[in-house]
C-alpha cells in the first residue's frame, strides 16, 4: 500500500534527499523544506521503497501538497 508525504504547510524545498529506487526507513528525512524562516526535515512516515519524487530544490510548495510516495 502506498503511502504520501505530505508537507505540513506552505513553505520552499531546500532539499531533496531520496530518488525513486531508493530504500528509506520510518523518519529517515525525505526533504529539507524552508517555512516562516526556519528549515525543517519531511520524513518518511514508514519504510519503503520511494516510488515517486514531486518536488525539486526552490520549489514552493502549499499545504497538503504530497511531495513523495512510498511503497
Amino acid at each position: 500500500m502506498a503511502e504520501s508525504v505530505i508537507v505540513p504547510m506552505v513553505g520552499k524545498v531546500v532539499e531533496v534527499h531520496v530518488k525513486p529506487g531508493d530504500h528509506v526507513s520510518e523518519d529517515d528525512p525525505i526533504i529539507t523544506m524552508e517555512a516562516m524562516k526556519t528549515e525543517m526535515p519531511l520524513v518518511a512516515p514508514t519504510s519503503g521503497t520511494i516510488k515517486e519524487v514531486r518536488v525539486s530544490p526552490g520549489q514552493m510548495v502549499e499545504a497538503d501538497d504530497v511531495v513523495a510516495i512510498i511503497e
